[in-house]
């Protein structure tokens, strides 16, 4: 059923709602007045060490680590963090220099220096791990060193994105003597010089964080420590924000919870709702022998009812995306309901007639158990639906947990599947590169050159991002032409909080990572 006052509730960027917390009766825990906050997500990491991560431990990264540049409240563009300037030195982007603030040092004393910071960046690259972030660093041809204080990234090709890359908790500086330069570091004592440092971590359990006073940085600290907790699914975690164990949700909201959320009407807990970049999406392997057929997947484009999705699965806690590229950003444009608009059987089926098929197709979706929320399962679901509905194809569902997921969809064992994506910055860039060329995010080559050879390059040798718009649409177009990629929808951010924490609004950057260090108690009257 379409909601109103979700559409309302669009016209901000945030929203506070007040709701309910069951009983709101504190427990023994370290919630509550005079401790830590504590947050809650669902989000655990995979790894503590930067060089091998490029998925969610960029949370907990972010403030235990520092970039040279990062995103402080209210930016959309990077700004200095560690380092006190970053600008391109020459007209071709492709000569980015940064000096360090004076003074920096890690948490335990030890000198943060310009050596540091190429230690850790050609780290990355060394280890080039599977579920590293190398991949971003393509651009980069090497770092130099000049003093203490001053770096000079060369690059191999213009890219005004570099600082967009180097903004990313993945850039995370490291201590030269406590990271092994050729492998990851394996232990959980490990320590940055972001906001906070690491004070204790159990594995898929909780981090405790306290302040660092050797932090130098953009980052005003409303508080001294935070512990995130870690649940394995959204039921559990919202119990413990109505019993008071914890007094922050962040990642892995439910839409059954958000809903049940918003109905409430109390002053004991409140709601943020605010607009976000991470967005769906099902993939088609070119190999396969239906899904590589350009007439079944523009088929399936052409019936895929996203608003069903969005509002029968999702309850309105997601949009209807019609391009890889979220609306809200420069450059989006919704190319694939210009081309299919509304969802039609006839369309559909003379789109598969048209190139000789008039027997029902055969396709799998696969999907994960355990990454993007419960109601994946329900989404695909309702895309079986769909497609059966219309009497073209015959699909069956399969899914397996994230981590094998993962080792099915890179090995090309998945006709369709779904993936979710959380931008690594918030570019249209970093919502087509990942996706595209012979090697990239997903695991199947998708050889474009005309996106890979001109439309990027060209738009990454401009440093106004709003003079890229055209050939982002071009791009878009190309993506939509193939229907190798079929978008889904956009989501939102909710954080949901117990009445006396401020802050959430400030708290996410651009990039949806909570910034632990704007939340704080109200005072007390």
């Amino acid at each position: 059923m379409f909601n109103q006052n979700r559409v309302l509730r669009r016209v901000a960027a945030a929203a506070s709602i007040s709701l309910l917390a069951g009983c709101g009766v504190f427990s023994n825990s370290s919630a509550g007045a005079g401790g830590p906050i504590v947050v809650g997500t669902t989000s655990a990491p995979s790894t503590l060490d930067p060089a091998g991560s490029w998925d969610g431990s960029w949370e907990l990264f972010r403030n235990i680590y520092q970039t040279l540049l990062a995103y402080p409240n209210g930016a959309t563009t990077p700004q200095p963090d560690a380092a006190e300037s970053c600008a391109f030195t020459d007209s071709g982007n492709r000569t980015y220099r940064c000096e360090l603030r004076p003074g920096l040092k890690f948490a335990d004393g030890a000198t943060l220096d310009a050596r540091a910071v190429k230690y850790s960046i050609d780290r990355i690259r060394t280890i080039n791990a599977p579920s590293g972030p190398a991949g971003l660093l393509g651009n980069l041809d090497r770092v130099q060193v000049i003093g203490d204080h001053e770096v000079v990234f060369h690059l191999n090709k213009a890219d005004a994105t570099f600082p967009f890359v180097l903004a990313t908790p993945a850039m995370s500086i490291v201590d030269p003597d406590d990271y092994p330069a050729r492998s990851l570091r394996g232990d959980e004592s490990v320590h940055g010089s972001g906001p906070y440092t690491l004070k204790s971590y159990e594995d898929g359990k909780q981090a405790e964080l306290v302040r660092n006073d050797n932090y130098q940085g953009f980052a005003d600290r409303q508080n001294d420590a935070v512990t995130i907790r870690y649940f394995h699914n959204s039921a559990t975690m919202v119990q413990a924000l109505r019993s008071g164990a914890i007094d922050v949700t962040y990642r892995g909201l439910a839409a059954s919870d958000i809903v049940a959320l918003q109905s409430y009407n109390s002053s004991d807990l409140q709601l943020i709702d605010g607009a976000g970049v991470d967005i769906n999406y099902l993939v088609f392997n070119p190999k396969d022998p239906w899904a590589g057929i350009p007439a079944v997947r523009k088929a399936v484009a052409q019936l895929v009812d996203r608003p069903a999705i969005a509002f029968k699965v999702y309850r309105g806690t997601v949009d209807p995306l019609y391009s890889m590229v979220p609306a809200g950003l420069t450059g989006h444009t919704p190319s694939y309901f210009d081309v299919y608009g509304d969802p039609s059987t006839s369309k559909a089926r003379q789109t598969l007639a048209d190139a000789g098929i008039t027997q029902r197709v055969p396709l799998t979706f696969w999907y994960t158990t355990d990454r993007y929320g419960s109601e994946t399962a329900k989404e695909f679901q309702e895309l079986k639906r769909q497609l059966d509905g219309s009497g073209l194809f015959t699909v069956t569902l399969k899914s397996r947990p994230w981590k094998k997921y993962v080792v099915g969809y890179q090995r090309g064992e998945y006709p369709v599947f779904g993936r979710g994506w959380f931008p690594d910055f918030p570019d249209a860039d970093n919502f087509i590169a990942p996706f595209v060329g012979d090697h990239n995010t997903l695991g199947t080559p998708y050889p474009s050159p005309v996106i890979t050879g001109k439309l990027l390059p060209e738009t990454r040798a401009e440093n106004d991002r709003g003079e890229v718009v055209e050939d982002f649409k071009e791009a878009q177009q190309i993506l939509v032409d193939d229907g190798r990629l079929l978008p889904i929808w956009q989501g939102r951010q909710y954080i949901a909080a117990t009445d006396d924490i401020s802050g959430g609004e400030q708290a996410l950057d651009p990039s949806t990572i909570m910034m632990m260090w704007e939340l704080h108690r109200k005072a007390s009257w």
